[in-house]
């Protein structure tokens, strides 16, 4: 499984779902016990997948799993 399709699983799994779900870089790096750069790096592939989303609320950009990242994360279960 691919690096960026694991952290996938891994925001999803932690419950970043949805716009009012999502969280910054430095929590998404506590939550996945990375590097802040590694997080970073997973993030704009899965963006460019439009996997991820990114946000901006309360001055800081913010990520959550898209439906099409949940729907690549379901469909890896079934």
């Amino acid at each position: 499984m691919p690096d960026e399709i694991y952290f996938l699983c891994l925001l999803h799994n932690i419950g970043a779902t949805s716009s009012e779900k999502s969280l910054s870089i430095e929590e998404i790096s506590q939550w996945t016990v990375m590097e802040p750069q590694k997080v970073r790096e997973n993030l704009e592939k899965l963006i460019s997948t439009q996997y991820i989303q990114k946000i901006y609320r309360d001055g800081l950009e913010r990520y959550h799993v898209t439906i099409n990242g949940i729907r690549k994360v379901l469909s890896m279960y079934s």
